[in-house]
């Protein structure tokens, strides 16, 4: 019996049955037998039977009130469910971080270097679905201490992307610098100082960590490559007198990781970035997700035995899920042409995964699985500015492509390009390019 007691009063309730309690509140005398005064017609719908079959067996419950086994059950799924949901909703964080962890521990890219592939990327970096087709230039920016001053090369295209992968500002084309290059003054949350009034793009990011991937849009690969050396600079804002001297590391034929986990490190990983980033800095739901399996701000994530063997299964299952969903896509709104197998990962056309008020779960996770790099200039091109992109993992019989067979893919002349397009296979388990001379 569940008892809840309303107004002024005090209840001192020891060692009662529930029918001497009912009896101390109500003053009444009555035999159990008498039909109750007040008498609701409860549904059918509201009421629990004593036994119910489900997918986790059958759960047993007293008169409603769950048995200890049904309790621990329950607990037990419910802990599975949030730590499958952490995959699925935590990946654009994990997938930030992997991408900084690879390019600060791995590459060497730090606070004053910026990456560049000066030759091009190859297989021996672990990288999504990145092309050979124009040179990447790429950094991790940390606004912990104060804002840092990027100033960005003329020929760029590219964005900046916060620590949760929401995408911040371009550079370049699509950017405000138009393709000319400028000064962007990165802001971190909350600060409070003084700021330019001119000579700035300002830019404002909810998170600490902001992410460049820009490629070089000049077809003469080694001109493009010197121009960003010479010209692109990155400082903090309090060594704008004195900036220090930007270096770069050539990235081109570097073997790095830049890929988060799919098992139990996962969890570490958005652990780290939960410890740094502010409370606020992503969506109340995630981080309440977070939360209920243990990743907490300003608390070690130390599960038990138990709930590690719980995490290590859900991640497992989240995998699979993600898997699924970017190789047998069941939203017919993924499919380019109702006949063919290539397909977007922007349903409606938007950046955030929103169609219609609806937020698209499935290609949110679809993208962040085996893509990188968020920007509205991918999700609702500009003619002559934007991009557009499709993938395909399976042939015209519906079949998953097989490396060991040959193909033919036939693309309807002209090519709508105006300065470059790209064609590029990737390896399955990796979703970086295939592994082949």
């Amino acid at each position: 019996m569940t008892l809840k007691v309303n107004g002024m009063m005090t209840l001192k309730v020891a060692a009662m049955s529930a029918l001497t309690l009912v009896g101390a509140l109500a003053s009444v005398c009555a035999s159990a037998a008498d039909a109750p005064k007040f008498k609701a017609d409860v549904p059918a719908s509201v009421r629990t039977p004593d036994s119910v079959k489900t997918r986790l067996g059958t759960l047993r419950f007293k008169d409603g009130a769950p048995v200890d086994a049904t309790v621990k059950t329950v607990y037990d799924n419910l802990d599975f469910m949030r730590g499958v949901q952490a995959f699925l909703d935590g990946m654009p964080a994990a997938s930030i971080y992997a991408m900084c962890h690879g390019l600060k521990k791995e590459a060497g890219v730090d606070e004053q270097t910026v990456g560049i592939f000066e030759t091009l990327m190859d297989a021996k970096s672990v990288f999504l679905t990145a092309q050979t087709t124009t040179s990447y230039v790429t950094r991790c920016f940390d606004l912990e201490n104060g804002p840092i001053v990027l100033e960005a090369s003329p020929g760029l295209l590219g964005p900046l992307d916060d620590a949760y992968f929401r995408h911040v500002v371009d550079l370049g084309l699509t950017g405000p610098d138009q393709g000319k290059g400028g000064k962007y003054l990165l802001v971190p949350p909350g600060y409070k100082g003084d700021l330019p009034k001119e000579g700035y793009f300002i830019v404002r990011s909810p998170t600490y960590t902001v992410w460049q991937l820009t490629r070089i849009m000049n077809s003469d690969l080694a001109a493009g490559v010197q121009g960003v050396k010479d010209t692109m600079r990155v400082y903090p804002w309090a060594q704008r007198d004195n900036p220090p001297k930007t270096k770069f590391v050539n990235l081109s034929g570097l073997k790095f990781n830049t890929v988060h986990a799919n098992n139990f490190e996962f969890y570490k990983e958005i652990n780290a970035v939960i410890q740094k980033e502010p409370s606020d800095a992503f969506p109340a739901e995630l981080v309440g997700t977070l939360a209920a399996i243990g990743i907490k701000k300003g608390q070690p994530f130390a599960p038990d035995d138990r709930m590690r063997a719980i995490l290590t299964d859900a991640v497992a299952v989240g995998n699979a899920t993600a898997r699924a969903i970017v190789f047998a896509p069941r939203d017919k709104r993924t499919f380019y042409y109702p006949d063919r197998q290539w397909k977007t990962s922007f349903i409606g056309g938007s950046s955030e995964f929103y169609d219609n008020g609806e937020r698209l779960l499935d290609a949110r996770v679809l993208f962040h699985y085996y893509a990188t790099g968020i920007t509205p200039a991918m999700a609702l091109p500009v003619v002559g500015k934007g991009s557009v992109y499709a993938y395909a993992e399976r042939d015209a019989n519906g079949d998953y492509l097989d490396g060991g067979k040959t193909y033919r893919i036939t693309l309807p002349a002209p090519i709508p390009m105006n300065n470059f397009w790209s064609f590029m296979v990737y390896d399955n388990q990796s979703r970086s390019m295939l592994e082949t001379d």
